[in-house]
């Protein structure tokens, strides 16, 4: 089966998405002639994986299953350049293990760690998981835990980051939760790599998402 990987751009001038209107947008895709952002077009719990190391490249390419190739435009060559790739960062992990030999790969992932721990904000993540377990008592409890600290990654103005996130609307937490289960519980990330559109790979796996949300809902 042909893999057809989804292209970001990097965007020269301040942009804003086409479906939510956030903005400037620092990545995003074009879809349909429409500047689509990257949490809106389900890219956007992927990271960024610069290019230059050729392993670590190769490596966490092959264990993501849905990737996306980064481009910025170059005015002066007028062309488009590769600037790395966006991968699922288990994959980036898991790569960078098989790396560490590798002095500057074992630098870049304690720089990640870091990062995160600096990123999450602990009240918000807290209530945001317990949230999740009082609308959704069957999920999971490390499921609850990665949803919420995804979601509220601070600096990255997804659902737990925004006024009804942190206000726990139940329709915010309740979209964080899908969005979860779309990317682990269902083939949604392969159909988007064979080529399929975002609009009709939702349609297809809505039945295995909803009966995934059936079973977390039930106490």
């Amino acid at each position: 089966m042909d893999l057809v990987a989804p292209v970001v751009v990097e965007p020269l001038r301040r942009r804003r998405c086409s479906e939510c209107r956030q903005g400037p947008m620092q990545r995003m895709i074009v879809e349909f002639n429409a500047l689509v952002c990257l949490d809106c077009a389900d890219l956007g719990h992927l990271v960024f994986l610069r290019r230059g190391d050729t392993a670590l490249t190769r490596r966490a390419r092959e264990g993501s299953s849905l990737w996306a190739v980064v481009v910025r435009h170059n005015r002066r060559r007028t062309r488009y350049e590769r600037q790395g790739l966006l991968v699922e960062e288990a994959a980036l992990v898991r790569a960078e293990a098989a790396c560490l030999a590798d002095a500057e790969a074992r630098a870049r992932r304690r720089a990640r760690d870091a990062a995160r721990r600096a990123e999450r904000d602990s009240a918000v993540t807290a209530a945001l998981e317990a949230e999740i377990l009082r609308l959704f008592p069957g999920c999971p409890a490390e499921r609850a835990t990665a949803i919420a600290v995804h979601a509220s990654a601070k600096g990255s103005g997804r659902v737990g980051r925004t006024a009804a996130g942190r206000a726990l609307d139940t329709g915010a937490v309740t979209a964080a939760v899908r969005a979860a289960v779309r990317h682990v519980d269902t083939d949604y990330d392969t159909l988007l790599m064979t080529g399929v559109p975002r609009h009709q790979a939702r349609a297809r796996i809505a039945p295995a998402m909803e009966a995934v949300l059936r079973s977390w809902r039930a106490a």
